[in-house]
C-alpha cells in the first residue's frame, strides 16, 4: 500500500471505530503527537484524552499530498461539543511518516481550541 493509502485508510478506520485495523496500520514505536504537544503511543491513551474534549468528530477530508514517505491529509473537523452542540469547519493537518506499509509519527494541527473559545 502506497504511503498516502495507509494513512487515508487508517482515518477511514478510526472514522468507522475499527480500532483493530487501525491498529494494524501502526508501528510498535509510533508516536501520535496532538495540539498542545501532547503525546500518545497507543490509540487507547489518544480515545481517554479525547473523551472530555468532544462527544463525536469526524474528517471531512479535502486532499492528500505526498512527498516520498510522508503524506499530509487535510481537510476539515465536524462533530459535536461535550454538550452536544454541533461544529463545522474547523480545519485540520495530520502529517504520517509511513515506513514500510506502517505509521511510524502522526502530527495533529487544527484550529479547535480557538474555534471552542470564540
Amino acid at each position: 500500500m502506497t504511503a498516502d493509502g495507509v494513512a487515508l485508510a487508517f482515518l477511514g478506520h478510526l472514522g468507522n471505530r475499527d480500532v483493530e485495523a487501525a491498529r494494524a496500520l501502526l508501528a510498535p514505536d509510533v508516536r501520535m503527537i496532538f495540539p498542545g504537544g501532547v503525546e500518545f503511543t497507543r490509540l487507547e491513551e489518544l480515545f481517554e484524552w479525547s473523551a472530555p474534549r468532544y462527544r463525536r468528530v469526524a474528517k471531512r477530508i479535502d486532499r492528500a499530498d505526498v512527498s516520498g514517505n510522508t503524506v499530509y491529509v487535510t481537510g476539515t473537523l465536524e462533530g459535536d461539543w461535550p454538550d452536544g452542540t454541533p461544529f463545522a469547519g474547523i480545519r485540520f493537518v495530520d502529517r504520517f511518516e509511513v515506513v514500510e506499509g506502517r505509521i511510524v509519527l502522526q502530527e495533529v494541527w487544527n484550529d479547535m481550541a480557538e474555534t471552542r473559545r470564540a
